[in-house]
């Protein structure tokens, strides 16, 4: 038995799960705020929500990210993923994405895998996480390590690429594998909050009249469970620079201009970096303004496609072959491995 638990922030951890989940050979139970999705095949695990508009020293001093005092919610969830594990007896505990769930698994005493995300993690709430963990699963290749990271957390590091529902799924069979003969340019922005407003949207449309626009989720877009066929069909994806988002792109091999948002620990900015520095998108740290637009929409589309270096394809079956392994009854870890 492994528990999953999954951040409830946007739909990237989810993915992820459920990619890693599909190849791994035992039970895998998930633990989240997160509604139940229709087809996943095993135990969920309903946590409460913990959230707080005027929450009591939520970092306990620095120590943590999240740990409001005398707030019901958190005291739920936290006895909800103990009794868990005490009852279940888990042989390994996945956190995707929680510092405070991975250090109550392992003050339990069950072995934690962590994903780690790019951006500056060198923070009192992440050392504890990532040091504690008995492995890093980071979703993007050794290639383009995270600079900074000390020596013992790359040596349990498993760079396994990008990892996306998409991998391996061919192309929709009317897409031929080349460009497609519409200029459409699909502005993906998902469902994880965006500070682009609709009007930088109008402006940058209304100065490319040659070129469609298509926009999924957002202030006035589409939502659409499976984005696939319109992220084949596009000659541009402009998109944020979150893990999911980029992992998507990079499966349908688009050519992609990413403009990464603020987010917490400079995620999507470190992110954008690696792509800009490997030269496997275009990349503009701010939205740009109207006249750009045509040049910029011509320049990414002309971008050769150097994907494969981000994502080959294998990244959930080696994230979890390493989850088998390390649940195994067999699996051994020394007590007092030199940190």
């Amino acid at each position: 038995m492994i528990g999953y638990y999954v951040h409830h922030q946007g739909r990237g951890h989810l993915h992820r799960a459920q990619c890693i989940a599909a190849h791994v050979p035992g039970e895998v139970t998930v633990l989240s705020s997160l509604s139940r999705p229709s087809g996943w095949p095993g135990p969920w695990v309903s946590l409460s929500a913990d959230t707080a508009l005027e929450p009591l020293d939520p970092t306990a001093r620095g120590r943590l990210h999240w740990v409001p005092l005398h707030h019901p919610g958190h005291r739920e969830r936290m006895g909800a993923i103990a009794d868990w594990i005490r009852r279940e007896e888990p042989r390994l505990f996945v956190s995707d994405v929680s510092v405070e769930a991975a250090a109550l698994a392992r003050l339990m005493g069950v072995p934690v895998v962590v994903a780690a995300m790019r951006g500056d993690r060198q923070d009192e709430a992440h050392r504890l996480g990532y040091d504690l963990a008995d492995a890093l699963l980071a979703p993007w290749p050794d290639s383009l390590p995270e600079p900074g990271w000390p020596a013992h957390w790359l040596a349990k590091t498993l760079h396994t690429g990008s990892i996306s529902r998409y991998d391996g799924r061919p192309r929709p069979a009317s897409r031929p594998s080349g460009a497609s003969s519409a200029k459409e340019v699909v502005v993906m922005l998902g469902a994880g909050g965006t500070d682009l407003d609709a009007e930088r949207l109008r402006e940058a449309a209304a100065a490319t009249p040659d070129w469609r626009w298509t926009v999924l989720g957002g202030p006035e877009g589409s939502w659409i469970e499976d984005p696939w066929p319109v992220l084949c069909r596009a000659r541009v994806v402009v998109t944020h620079a979150g893990q999911n988002a980029i992992a998507e792109c990079a499966a349908a091999r688009v050519p992609t201009l990413v403009i990464p948002q603020d987010r917490p620990h400079g995620e999507q900015h470190a992110t954008a970096r690696a792509l800009r520095a490997s030269g496997l998108a275009t990349v503009r740290d701010t939205w740009p303004q109207p006249p750009v637009w045509p040049g910029l929409l011509e320049e990414t589309a002309a971008r050769p496609d150097r994907w494969a270096q981000w994502s080959p394809g294998d990244g959930a079956r080696r994230a979890a072959e390493l989850l088998a392994r390390l649940s195994s009854p067999t699996s051994r870890r020394d007590a007092c491995a030199p940190r």
